[in-house]
């Protein structure tokens, strides 16, 4: 079965289930709750993270329908902090959320924390993989690419948070690395509004330099009524 949706930018965007994976990014409690490490202490408001949960659950839910291999994304690092850079523990430190230090969820992005677990709502079942990265490209220090290239994969629908850090870190290390990327800009949350318009902006520009963008909508609406027989290149 193979699929077919128009995009932005006038673009089309074939795949067929068996070579697609569906990456959902570090939808984590420590992003997404009022008392996560990544938002309730920093002051910053993220309500855009919340609202993407209904539309990201949607996709995922037609996506396993369908058989699409299915790819969740945490950010963290080990208790002891080994995977820790100095870089990444200034940023979190300035904006009032080390990394490693104690919050109502834990300690904030630390493997095995209750914050650094997904949100009920967006739980993995069996057999779909769970990658734990240090860093923000679901690429760096982990084995994503090589389970996709097992699996068969040679494209992918991205989703998740946040638009201009971890999901575009993810994006632009797809591409190099020769995969075909849509994302879903409603499925797609930042802190602030304009990062994520001119992320939207920017991955579909010159061409599409950085892949495709849709929405779930359309997504869900094609996998629920089923795709054409023509082959997908």
């Amino acid at each position: 079965m193979a699929y077919e949706l128009a995009v932005k930018e006038d673009y089309t965007y074939r795949f067929s289930p068996e070579t697609t994976a569906l990456i959902v990014i570090d939808m984590q409690r420590d992003f997404l709750s009022s008392e996560g490490g990544g938002t309730g202490q920093n002051d910053e408001d993220f309500d855009a993270g919340p609202a993407i949960v209904p539309n990201v659950k949607a996709v995922l839910e037609a996506a396993r329908r369908v058989g699409l291999h299915i790819i969740h994304t945490r950010e963290g690092h080990p208790s002891d902090l080994s995977t820790l850079h100095a870089m990444r523990r200034l940023s979190s430190r300035r904006v009032g959320a080390e990394i490693g230090e104690a919050g109502p969820l834990g300690r904030n992005l630390v493997r095995g924390e209750y914050g650094h677990d997904f949100i009920d709502e967006l739980q993995p079942v069996d057999g779909e993989v769970v990658i734990d990265k240090p860093g923000f490209s679901a690429f760096y220090k982990t084995d994503l690419e090589q389970i996709l290239c097992d699996q068969g994969v040679t494209r992918t629908i991205v989703c998740g948070v946040t638009t201009e850090c971890c999901v575009q870190s993810t994006i632009r290390g797809a591409i190099d690395l020769g995969f075909f990327v849509l994302t879903l800009e409603d499925c797609c949350a930042s802190y602030y509004k304009d990062m994520h318009d001119a992320t939207m902006r920017m991955l579909p520009a010159q061409g599409g330099l950085f892949g495709f963008v849709g929405n779930s909508k359309d997504v869900v609406a094609a996998l629920s009524a089923g795709g054409a027989s023509n082959a997908v290149e």
